[in-house]
């Protein structure tokens, strides 16, 4: 199986108020296509992770590769275009533009890489609203749906770009069982069907469960 992504050796440190070892020595590869998560207590570092592994924090040592690419001291650039074209993202609050329509919303990731046209970014945002059974509300402003509906609006905007990884921070933490089991099976569905990977971030044990995998952390290593 292809990999898509691999750490080697990753370290972290906080620096306040005092110098304090937060991830150790983590090294773990993820295939393409498959659906991991990542669970543990709160301060067990999972997070710090997951930012890591997204590009966003480059303050580590350790080797981070993403589609065989090493994305470790990559420009800030380099990094934002490996983001934009490798990764999506789903948050546990959504950050949708509240007075965007959900169809707006969707689109933003798509204009910012600037790759195809308007209307084709259009075209594409109705596909992946249609896909999440979201497709009847794009043009109602966000502010409009429920919570579970625009946190399928995030998935949306998130798979607007193609994206080889899908990274989740607590996607469902938000969420009631009803709508945890839908952003699960949508999960599985891109992993399954799009060969898509999906990295989550959970404290959701059944949802951790359920998944291809899991790697458990304490206090900043690898269990298991």
């Amino acid at each position: 199986m292809e990999t898509a992504l691999k750490t080697e050796n990753i370290e972290k440190y906080f620096y306040d108020p005092v110098r304090f070892q937060v991830l150790h020595h983590v090294g773990f590869e993820v295939r393409k296509g498959e659906f991991l998560t990542m669970a543990g207590k709160s301060g067990c570092g999972k997070s710090t992770l997951l930012y890591i592994l997204s590009t966003m924090d480059t303050d580590y040592s350790g080797k981070l590769y993403i589609d065989d690419q090493l994305a470790t001291g990559k420009t800030l650039d380099e990094l934002a275009r490996i983001r934009n074209e490798k990764i999506g993202f789903v948050f546990q609050f959504h950050y949708l533009l509240q007075e965007f329509s959900c169809l707006k919303n969707v689109m933003i990731p798509a204009l910012r890489l600037g790759k195809r046209s308007v209307e084709e970014i259009e075209h594409k945002a109705y596909q992946k609203l249609e896909m999440l059974g979201m497709k009847e509300q794009a043009l109602k402003p966000a502010n409009k749906l429920s919570g579970g509906q625009q946190q399928r609006v995030a998935i949306a905007r998130a798979l607007i770009n193609d994206p080889l990884i899908i990274m989740g921070d607590e996607p469902t933490g938000n969420l009631d069982s009803k709508n945890t089991q839908i952003v699960f099976d949508i999960f599985q569905e891109l992993a399954r069907t799009n060969n898509q990977t999906i990295v989550a971030v959970t404290h959701d044990n059944d949802f951790a469960k359920k998944s291809d995998r899991t790697i458990e952390m304490l206090d900043g290593r690898i269990i298991n």
